[in-house]
């Protein structure tokens, strides 16, 4: 997924990711139920193979953790003796480390045993982009994704204007929208090498919905124009120049369910001839988990510390690769922090309809 332009796109490391995404692990919650029940009707494998599943877009790790504990329990509720691994893949520069630790229980509660002490339990990473076969062909038994494969390939170009693409100018939003699909059918093709017959994947990935809304869209203040005016606000103070301005596109792009669908819906199409069907489909709307106990506990302050680090942790690469590298390291450091603080000030002083409500078309796929 390295974007042909050289921007490095990275989740925060250090395990700052899953601490301060709690909404992104409950978006994995909710959809456990689907999880379990996709293994359910899976075709029972031949003695002796494993049931290989595969994370696609992982990160640390620590989102799915306790999803991944939910489906080795049902795998192993019928076959308690069936070797079971996991490759969990993302970029070469993600946090491997954490991940790695996070499953030998080296970091996190330890309410639990750790993952990796799991009899016949294998665990694996990939640092390779799910837009290329990362597993061999008819191994991958089950594979899944959260909030990863709005992350498109390429930029198609930069938006002049605002920082992603819901807010670019209409030429603009078309050349991300054709880059997507392309990338759509791509990642499908790439998990249909890799899915045995009657394999199944289950995807949650961020959409435009039927209402209209997506990712800090939804009511109240929206969160990427938000981004664009704080942004904006240092090209005018002078702190970055304007092809730094610029160069913050976030390298994403919000399907519609229809767009999701429509590779499925014609025969003909290279994903229907590969022999993936999509079975079930539906979109959700998870509250902002920091505006829901903002509206609890009242202080303005504590809600905007809170919220914006998880808006940091998974953008702050952006704002960061985009600023000329001759300048100083700290010089860079402090651009960063000045527009998150910012946003922070801007959260604290009026904080009401601040709120990242994730917006989710989830997509039920099975190999024929």
């Amino acid at each position: 997924m390295n974007a042909a332009d050289g921007q490095k796109i990275a989740m925060r490391g250090a395990g700052y990711y899953s601490a301060n995404t709690v909404g992104a692990k409950y978006v994995i919650d909710r959809v456990g139920d689907l999880v379990v029940g996709a293994v359910a009707k899976m075709p029972r494998l031949a003695d002796g193979q494993p049931f290989a599943i595969a994370d696609f877009g992982a990160a640390d790790g620590g989102t799915s953790m306790d999803m991944m504990r939910r489906l080795i329990g049902a795998i192993r509720a019928t076959e308690p003796d069936r070797a079971i691994s996991i490759t969990y893949t993302d970029l070469p520069h993600n946090d491997f480390s954490t991940l790695f630790r996070l499953s030998q229980g080296l970091l996190g509660p330890s309410t639990e045993a750790p993952l990796a002490e799991t009899p016949a339990l294998y665990i694996f990473g990939s640092g390779t982009s799910f837009y290329r076969q990362i597993v061999p062909d008819n191994s991958l038994s089950f594979g899944f994704s959260a909030t990863a494969m709005h992350w498109i390939s390429k930029r198609p170009c930069m938006i002049a204007d605002h920082v992603q693409a819901v807010g670019a100018a209409e030429a603009e939003r078309e050349r991300f929208r054709a880059q997507s699909l392309l990338d759509w059918e791509t990642i499908l093709l790439s998990r249909a090498h890799e899915l045995r017959s009657g394999g199944r994947l289950a995807l949650a990935n961020f959409c435009v919905d039927e209402e209209g809304r997506y990712l800090g869209h939804t009511t109240g203040v929206d969160m990427f124009d938000s981004f664009a005016r704080h942004w904006r606000d240092l090209l005018r103070a002078g702190r970055i120049g304007e092809s730094e301005y610029v160069n913050a596109t976030f390298q994403q792009f919000y399907k519609t369910p229809d767009e999701f669908a429509a590779p499925f819906r014609d025969p003909a199409s290279s994903v229907s001839r590969a022999g993936l069907k999509l079975e079930t489909m539906f979109t959700m709307v998870t509250p902002c988990p920091y505006a829901e106990a903002f509206r609890t506990h009242g202080n303005a302050r504590d809600f905007a510390q809170a919220y914006v680090p998880t808006l940091r942790s998974w953008s702050e690469t952006v704002f960061a690769n985009s600023l000329d590298p001759s300048r100083p390291a700290a010089d860079r450091a402090a651009i960063v922090d000045d527009l998150y603080g910012a946003y922070e000030a801007d959260v604290a002083q009026a904080p009401e309809g601040h709120r990242m409500d994730y917006v989710h078309c989830v997509t039920e796929i099975v190999k024929s």
